[in-house]
């Protein structure tokens, strides 16, 4: 029986995993309960460390697990203030034991704020790392900082620790050697994410191999915030990638495809395109008549419009959101061939975002609230809305919003108290409204406040939030 209430109370905590108050106080409780709570909340601690203080907390807790051995070695080379007295308490439990994701970004920050000799920094780092790199540990994700140069495959316990990674994060600009040998060893990475923070030309061997031997990659991601072209570094990246053709659903891409290499991915259920706004496209036709059967989601980010209505009416009517950022002024026709390309081909949309530089047209959007009677959220966000007629969409959303329809956000900059009162006072007999209202204001305005709150009480609105500036990877759900 007690088993069977341990392995409930294990079932109960794994739903409350993201929940850390929840589960702290499950601590609390009695002992089986703490037993039960520990291993969760020690599965990925650094979700944790959002601020210095908690960063420093956390790196106590790990030099309480240090051997003899480790302690001596570090005192031996001066970092006393680093071995204090209560470090010599062994802690309850092997929290270390218990760590699935090895953030080493999180490690390198603590290490680096430490005030020690430049030269002992390899030293402490190598006794930490001894601690986490073992035949006690393994580890499902792994996440690698930039400039980082330690050589962890080398390690006669790495091949215990990674071989079940299915989750790998990494900036392209780390020693190419590591990569290379965690290839060796890691094969059954389900998704890989990369980040571009600068970039000069080194031969990224090491990420292709890493990318080219994984039996069943799912996702990839890659986000890039560098300055400078490097198209040969795309170009043998999605000849890595095209190898998986067959078992990649999910696929962010952060750069100016340089090939149709995206014709091949004909199992994508989610699509993410994000040019760098200082960018200019390469071509446009690397993005025409891709047959995408299955997808699902698409979001497009400073993507020609002309590329973006070729990817809409070359799915097969699967698309269920859509999330649109132009990388320019569109015109009066280009923003009625966008919205007719959206109501054309996906009359199963249940989330719509669109951010404009200027004016909707309202008589195609209203055709598109009309025929997409699924549409359950929409995002309008109008960068320059001196020049946009609010009162006519509130107008329209009230008369021919589907019955699917109540999740609303709204990013703005100006626009008349009497028009949003309009929407309200003609939102009868639906669903209340899930609102959210980013402006680009520090205050909001109180008379905005009072307003929803009328309307909140009269039921039409059900929950509402402010927000300020404008998050282009901002999701449809929300409390």
């Amino acid at each position: 029986m007690w088993r069977f209430n341990e392995d409930l109370l294990f079932l109960i905590f794994e739903k409350l995993k993201n929940d850390k108050k929840s589960l702290y106080s499950c601590l609390l409780v009695n002992r089986t309960w703490c037993v039960t709570a520990v291993p969760i909340l020690w599965r990925n601690p650094s979700q944790f460390c959002v601020s210095n203080n908690s960063k420093n907390i956390l790196y106590n807790v790990i030099l309480l697990h240090l051997s003899e051995e480790s302690r001596v070695i570090l005192k031996n080379q001066g970092m006393n203030n680093l071995i204090t007295e209560t470090t010599y308490q062994r802690p309850l439990f092997d929290y270390i034991s218990f760590w699935k994701y090895l953030e080493l970004y999180i490690l390198e920050d603590v290490i680096s704020s430490k005030m020690i000799e430049k030269s002992n920094a390899p030293i402490l780092r190598n006794e930490v790392l001894k601690l986490f790199i073992n035949k006690n540990t393994k580890f499902i994700q792994l996440s690698i900082p930039r400039y980082f140069d330690y050589q962890l495959h080398l390690i006669p316990e790495a091949e215990c620790c990674f071989s079940e990674l299915g989750f790998f994060h990494c900036d392209v600009k780390i020693d190419q050697n590591i990569l290379e040998g965690l290839a060796k060893i890691c094969k059954s990475i389900k998704k890989i994410t990369l980040y571009i923070t600068a970039y000069d030309n080194t031969d990224n061997y090491g990420i292709f191999k890493l990318i080219e031997v994984q039996k069943s990659l799912n996702e990839f991601c890659l986000f890039d915030i560098s300055s400078s072209k490097h198209e040969s570094f795309y170009k043998s990246l999605e000849e890595s990638l095209i190898k998986h053709a067959d078992t990649v659903q999910y696929l962010r891409i952060g750069w100016n495809p340089t090939t149709r290499f995206l014709s091949y991915f004909v199992n994508l259920l989610y699509l993410e395109i994000h040019k760098p706004y200082f960018r200019n496209w390469n071509d446009p036709n690397n993005l025409k008549n891709l047959s995408l059967p299955n997808l699902k989601i698409l979001k497009v980010n400073y993507v020609p419009l002309i590329a973006t209505v070729n990817l809409i009416e070359n799915t097969t009517g699967n698309l269920s959101e859509i999330s649109i950022h132009c990388d320019n002024v569109i015109h009066y026709v280009d923003c009625k061939i966008l919205i007719q390309a959206i109501y054309q081909n996906c009359p199963n949309i249940r989330y719509l975002k669109l951010s404009l530089d200027r004016n909707l047209l309202i008589p195609e959007f209203e055709n598109l609230l009309i025929s997409c009677q699924f549409l359950n959220g929409l995002i309008i966000n109008v960068c320059k809305d001196y020049e946009f007629s609010w009162d006519k969409l509130f107008q329209i959303l009230a008369k021919s919003s589907p019955i699917s329809l109540f999740k609303f956000k709204f990013y703005f900059k100006i626009f008349k108290l009497k028009d949003i009162e309009s929407f309200f006072s003609s939102w009868t007999n639906r669903n209340p409204i899930l609102l959210k209202i980013n402006h680009s204001g520090i205050k909001v305005d109180q008379k905005l406040v009072n307003l929803i709150e009328e309307y909140k009480a009269k039921g039409v609105i059900k929950k509402y939030s402010f927000g300020c500036g404008m998050n282009l990877n901002e999701d449809f759900e929300w409390i």
